[in-house]
C-alpha cells in the first residue's frame, strides 16, 4: 500500500491506461511530468515491463526525468526496493520491470532495444517527426498492452506534435480542436487521452512562482501564452495580421461582381529540390486596400518542361507572369515557350521593400483553396538576432509563395498612409 498526495487535476490520468497514446500539454509549474513519473513507477510495480524514457538529447535525463524518477522513490520510501543506477542511467524494480533512458541524438542505440511497452517522450516537441515515428516502431510487446506517453509545454502551430495530434491544415486533417481541450481539460478520442494544464493545477505551488508567470503577459506575450496559459499558438511577431482565409466560392464571387474596378497580378518564385515553384493569382482593389490571392500552383523537383505543361494555361491566357529575375535562364526557357513572363526587379533592399509593399494593405483574404499560401503566409513571423529584434526581411521559414506575390506586385505602389503626399492625395480622392 502506498499512500501520496497528489493534484486533484492528475488523480484520474495516474490509473488511465485505456488508451495507446496519452498527451500531456501545459504551462510551466504544472505538475505535468512529476505526475507521468509517478505514473510509470506505480505502473512498472504493478506490472512487470520495460519502459523507455527518451528525450531529444540523451546526457538531459540525468538532471530532468532521471533525477525527477529517483526523487519520487526516494519520496515513496521505495529506495529499497527499486535500485536507482546512475551508470548507465536506469531504474529497477523488484519484480523485474526496468526504466531506461535514451536520446534520439543517439538514434544506433535505440536498435538494440526489445520488448519496450512503454515509451515516455518528455518534451516531445524538441524531438524531429522521423524520431517520433522511429519510437513508434520500437513500441513493440508479445502480450502486453502498448503505451506511448507524450509530455511538453506547447509551442508554434507549425511543430509535429501539434500537427499529428491536433491540426494540420495543409492536410486538411483535423484530430481535435485545441481550443476544446483548453476548456474540457481532459479529452478521450482516437485512441489517445488528452490532458491539459496550468500552473493553477499544482496546489503544490508556491504564489510567488505564479505571479512571475503572470507578470510575462507585460513583456513577453508569447511566452505567457505558453507558459502560463499552456497553449499553442504562432510564437513571434507575425509579419502580415490582416490575413484571413475565406470560402474559395466567396472569395470568386466578389473578385468577379468587381472585376473592372479590380488589377490583376501573378507572380512566380523558381525552385527545383528544397525550394518549390510557386505561382500566385492576385487581385487588387485598390480602392479598399485589400489583397485577393484565388489561386496557386506549388510544386517542387519538376524540371522547367514539366512546369510548363502544368502552366499551360496561363500561356493560353496570355497574362503576365512576373517572375523571379535572379534565373534569367528559366524565364528565357518560359518566354520560347510560348509563355508572357519577364523579370521583376530586384535591388538591394529589395525583400524589404517587397515586404513593406504587401504589408501595406488592409486586409489579404485568401481562398481556401491555395492551402499551401495559407500553410505559409497565415503563420508567418519574422527571424530574431541574437539581441531579440526581429529582422524585417528575414521569417522563420522560406515563404515561396510570400515570394510569388512580391513579384506579382512588382511596378505596383501600394498607398503609405503614413507617407503625408499619399496622405494628400487620398484626401483629395486621387
Amino acid at each position: 500500500m502506498i499512500e501520496k498526495e497528489v493534484n486533484p487535476h492528475f488523480e484520474d490520468f495516474l490509473f488511465d491506461w485505456s488508451t495507446k497514446f496519452q498527451f500531456l500539454v501545459g504551462g510551466y509549474g504544472s505538475s505535468k511530468s512529476y505526475h507521468v513519473a509517478l505514473k510509470l513507477i506505480l505502473k512498472l510495480l504493478e506490472e512487470k515491463r520495460t519502459a523507455l524514457v527518451v528525450r531529444e538529447v540523451y546526457d538531459t535525463h540525468r538532471d530532468s526525468t532521471y533525477s525527477l524518477l529517483e526523487e519520487i522513490v526516494i519520496d515513496l520510501g521505495l529506495e529499497g526496493r527499486i535500485k536507482c543506477l546512475s551508470s548507465p542511467m536506469q531504474l529497477r524494480f523488484p519484480n523485474g520491470s526496468r526504466i531506461i533512458f535514451k536520446g534520439m541524438d543517439k538514434p544506433q542505440k535505440l536498435k538494440s532495444i526489445n520488448n519496450i511497452s512503454i515509451v515516455w517522450l518528455e518534451e516531445c516537441s524538441e524531438v524531429k517527426y522521423a524520431g517520433f515515428k522511429e519510437l513508434l516502431g520500437r513500441l513493440r510487446h508479445p502480450t502486453l498492452k502498448l503505451h506511448m506517453i507524450l509530455s511538453t509545454n506547447p509551442v508554434s502551430t507549425d511543430n509535429w506534435a501539434f500537427k499529428h495530434f491536433f491540426k494540420d491544415e495543409l492536410n486538411n486533417r483535423l484530430v481535435l480542436d485545441d481550443e476544446e481541450l483548453y476548456v474540457k481539460r481532459t479529452i478521450v478520442t482516437n485512441d489517445t487521452y488528452y490532458h491539459h494544464s496550468t500552473a493553477d493545477d499544482n496546489l503544490f505551488l508556491q504564489e510567488s512562482y505564479i505571479t512571475q508567470l503572470d507578470e510575462m503577459k507585460d513583456y513577453d506575450p508569447d511566452l505567457h501564452r505558453v507558459a502560463r496559459k499552456g497553449r499553442f499558438g504562432v510564437n513571434g511577431v507575425k509579419v502580415l495580421p490582416q490575413f484571413e482565409v475565406k470560402p474559395h466560392e466567396e472569395v470568386m464571387d466578389f473578385i468577379n461582381s468587381k472585376r473592372p474596378f479590380l488589377t490583376f497580378r501573378a507572380g512566380m518564385d523558381f525552385g527545383f529540390e528544397d525550394s518549390y515553384n510557386a505561382l500566385i493569382r492576385v487581385a487588387i482593389d485598390k480602392q479598399r486596400k485589400h489583397l485577393y490571392i484565388y489561386y496557386e500552383y506549388y510544386k517542387n523537383k519538376m524540371t522547367d518542361d514539366k512546369t510548363a505543361i502544368d502552366i499551360a494555361e496561363f500561356k493560353e491566357t496570355r497574362e503576365l507572369i512576373r517572375a523571379d529575375s535572379a534565373e534569367p535562364k528559366t524565364i528565357e526557357y518560359f518566354r520560347q515557350s510560348g509563355f508572357n513572363i519577364r523579370g521583376a526587379k530586384k535591388f538591394d533592399g529589395s525583400r524589404l521593400q517587397y515586404t513593406k509593399k504587401v504589408k501595406r494593405f488592409k486586409k489579404i483574404i485568401c481562398s481556401d483553396r491555395c492551402v499551401n499560401t495559407i500553410y505559409e503566409l497565415k503563420p508567418l513571423t519574422y527571424k530574431k538576432n541574437k539581441n531579440d529584434e526581429i529582422i524585417p526581411d528575414e521569417f522563420n521559414i522560406d515563404p515561396h509563395t510570400f515570394s510569388a506575390i512580391w513579384y506579382a506586385l512588382d511596378d505596383y505602389e501600394v498607398a503609405d498612409l503614413k507617407n503625408p503626399i499619399d496622405k494628400y492625395k487620398r484626401l483629395l480622392g486621387r
